[in-house]
């Protein structure tokens, strides 16, 4: 098979795409990319894109314009044993999940989709959803109903799983959705660690500003349009704030 990994720094690129609900413009030609070991956070107002875009990156919507590429090539060529993207959707903290699936069998979930649902697991197969349960730290509630963990619980559990599909981009949509405060700067540092340490590329959608600018080292801000893609850094600049909230808008700004 074809190692796309080894010939292409940028994991992700994302070329004029344009995307309409109806007559209703969500995106309009939105173009930027993603370098190998990135941590991009996302911005901008409800309606302006964001879960939009990241469907379309997941191929869940297909661009009425534009193109998607994973690793230089198109994310429609891909089948899924090139599958590089692991995903993690809002608001699962507050699920109440009703089947008895445990921790572990939540985890190998992400793994099935690897290997196929017809195929049984191989040694490295099942030492794969070992590592990710330990990098996620959930591998001593292996056991445990996934409806009786806590919402931050939840969130790493799903982390496990995206981690046990091999991803080399994990992206994740208002991940501490629900989740209570201490919980979401712990599971922020999470994925920091995740970051630096593996050398996951993370990109992720925040309607919190103050998490973008504190734990993100890339930003896009998106109103339809990409309003600003650079350093994190950049969002302390009061001229995006005005773009996207109005002119009366301010933010205090917390440095940890």
């Amino acid at each position: 098979m074809e190692d796309l990994t080894s010939k292409n720094d940028k994991i992700l690129e994302i070329k004029n795409a344009s995307f309409s609900y109806g007559n209703n413009l969500v995106l309009e030609n939105v173009s930027f990319d993603v370098k190998r070991g990135d941590y991009v956070g996302i911005i901008g107002p409800n309606g302006g894109g964001k879960t939009t875009l990241l469907n379309i990156v997941l191929g869940l919507l297909k661009p009425q314009k534009g193109e998607v590429f994973i690793f230089g090539k198109p994310l429609n060529q891909l089948n899924h044993e090139q599958s590089f993207i692991g995903y993690v959707p809002q608001r699962l903290g507050q699920l109440d999940i009703n089947f008895p699936a445990t921790v572990e069998e939540i985890v190998a979930s992400g793994r099935t989709a690897l290997v196929g649902p017809l195929h049984r697991f191989k040694k490295n197969d099942k030492e794969r959803i070992e590592q990710a349960m330990v990098i996620a730290e959930v591998a001593q509630f292996r056991n445990n109903l996934i409806n009786n963990l806590s919402g931050g619980e939840r969130q790493r559990v799903m982390i496990a799983r995206a981690l046990a599909g091999d991803p080399k981009i994990l992206i994740l949509d208002e991940p501490t959705t629900g989740v209570d405060v201490a919980a979401q700067e712990h599971f922020y540092h999470f994925l920091s660690a995740l970051n630096q340490h593996h050398g996951l590329t993370i990109v992720f959608v925040s309607h919190d500003i103050d998490v973008v600018v504190n734990v993100s080292r890339s930003i896009l801000i998106l109103n339809r349009k990409v309003i600003h893609y650079g350093p994190a850094r950049d969002l302390d600049n009061k001229q995006y704030i005005e773009h996207l909230y109005g002119d009366d808008a301010f933010h205090v700004f917390h440095k940890h």
